[in-house]
């Protein structure tokens, strides 16, 4: 079993501590490249020197565009070493929010990755600060060439992660993220008798899911906590999956229900050796029983939902294995039970916790509750209470056993194949064309993605709106998997006496024959 590590609370203690542990052993692995627990504790404490000598103090900002990699892995550890905070950027996003979130962060210096060589000339022009962008070859020699020298060590309420979350304003928010969010959560895991919460020596973690999400970065966190290799996939792909699972020994990875159905619609998916694998973590979304009964069969691994947010730190609660059941049971639509050291309850409209059953908005707290939002003292206050609860957005209740269902989104938010979309954002990237009076977006059930966007529009007086030319309008302005997938063209949007749209009323024929508005 890995060593107890439970009074370990920061970058720098776990770095050290395996390398100490450790140091021949696997830490991470991409494609051919391999650094072993001594060579990242040398190549880290080279990140964090090279960062200090550039200028940087502890509380700076840098940025990360690109896919998955070493070493952006490599960079965002070294950096929280010294308590320089790193901000990964979705790689899909356009140039124009790539440009939003470089400015709010200040970012000193923005790291590009494999492939985003002209990351210079799209963001020319679109910064309000004079950053210095350093492509990956830069980077790596930036890294071999640094001379180690001493640094003070972040403590464990510093900041060290900036992930960004869409708002319903339409501009996303940087959720702040400390050491003691990432790692004080396990010790409560510790002495409990969950073996899906223990780590055998021998474990490897892949990381398929995009770094700018809780999901991809926290598994990175996760490995380096039990001193395991992270086998790093770029993005998401089956033969990628396959191979880790096959060539790396991969024994547990994060994804999504429709990345799990496109595994299985693989041709070679039926023909790779998955006994090494004991875990599938999903989240999102919950798993469709027919997708749980073909996955068991074919991968043959036990099945853990997470539910959680990027202000949590991503998981709050799991769905045991135990509560998978090929046959299907109730539990199976729930989120599973609060993680050891999560508090979770039900608030109805007048602030007050509501009956056991009854659906309210789900708050919790926890270790893992985010510092705040960068810069948003409103949001963060709205979000957060001064006792340490966070307002999720979600509609739920819990039943007799403690364990939560969630039952609709109060806020608006659409998932679609894992990917946060927000409706404003959306409606803004659209409201500018030519044709259209008015939109509204929402979400509607799809069997492979569990939701789709579509766009219902009000055209303007004497004109007609294409949906193909709003599909292609709205991807010029937004990344494409927030562009809607269908539009639909309506006289009026239904709305109440205040004035506001009803996007339930939009939602409800969509949904009909669906026991809830989350597919």
């Amino acid at each position: 079993m890995a060593r107890d590590v439970s009074d370990l609370f920061t970058f720098d203690e776990f770095i050290t501590h395996w390398a100490e542990d450790r140091p021949e052993r696997l830490a991470l692995r991409e494609e051919d490249r391999v650094y072993n627990y001594a060579e990242l504790e040398d190549r880290t404490a080279r990140v964090a020197s090279a960062l200090l000598a550039a200028g940087l103090v502890k509380g700076d900002r840098v940025a990360w565009i690109g896919k998955n990699s070493d070493l952006y892995f490599t960079l965002f550890f070294g950096a929280a070493r010294a308590g320089i905070v790193m901000a990964p950027i979705g790689w899909r996003l356009s140039p124009a929010e790539w440009a939003f979130i470089v400015n709010d962060t200040r970012a000193k210096i923005v790291f590009t990755g494999p492939g985003f060589e002209a990351v210079p000339e799209q963001l020319a022009g679109k910064l309000a600060h004079d950053a210095r962008i350093v492509g990956a070859g830069e980077a790596r020699a930036m890294i071999d060439g640094a001379v180690r020298a001493p640094f003070e060590p972040s403590g464990r309420d510093d900041a060290v992660l900036q992930l960004y979350t869409s708002g319903t304003t339409g501009n996303p928010k940087g959720a702040v993220l400390s050491n003691h969010n990432l790692f004080a959560l396990r010790k409560h895991s510790a002495d409990s008798d969950l073996a899906y919460t223990k780590w055998e020596d021998d474990e490897a973690v892949l990381v398929a899911m995009p770094c700018a999400h809780i999901g991809g970065t926290g598994l990175g966190v996760m490995a380096l906590v039990s001193g395991l290799p992270g086998v790093v996939l770029a993005e998401f792909n089956p033969d990628g999956v396959f191979d880790a699972v096959e060539q790396h020994g991969v024994t547990r990875f994060f994804i999504v229900p429709a990345a799990l159905q496109m595994l299985l619609l693989h041709p070679r998916c039926a023909s790779v050796d998955y006994s090494r694998l004991k875990y599938i973590l999903y989240g999102a979304a919950p798993i469709p029983l027919e997708l749980l009964r073909q996955c068991i069969k074919m991968f043959g691994a036990q099945f853990i939902q997470a539910y959680g947010m990027t202000e949590t730190t991503g998981t709050i609660c799991m769905l045991p294995p135990e509560d998978h059941d090929p046959e299907g049971n109730a539990r199976m639509r729930s989120a599973g039970k609060p993680l050891p050291g999560v508090e979770v309850r039900i608030l109805g409209p007048d602030g007050d916790d509501v009956p056991q059953g009854e659906v309210g908005e789900v708050v919790t707290r926890s270790s893992n509750n985010m510092i705040g939002y960068w810069n948003l003292p409103d949001a963060t206050a709205k979000t957060m209470t001064a006792d340490g609860w966070i307002h999720t957005g979600d509609a739920g209740y819990l039943d007799d056993d403690g364990y939560l269902f969630i039952h609709d989104r109060m806020k608006d938010m659409i998932i679609s194949g894992g990917e946060n979309v927000y409706p404003a954002e959306v409606e803004s990237a659209i409201f500018g064309h030519p044709a259209v009076q008015e939109v509204a977006v929402i979400g509607i059930p799809d069997a492979k993605w569990g939701e789709t966007v579509k766009a219902v529009c009000v055209a303007k007086p004497g004109m007609t709106v294409e949906e193909a030319d709003i599909i292609a309008w709205a991807r010029d302005r937004i990344a494409a998997f927030k562009a809607p997938r269908s539009v639909d063209v309506i006289d009026a949007l239904p709305r109440n006496a205040s004035g506001k749209i009803l996007r339930k009323d939009l939602r409800a024929p969509y949904w009909e024959g669906y026991e809830r508005m989350v597919n």
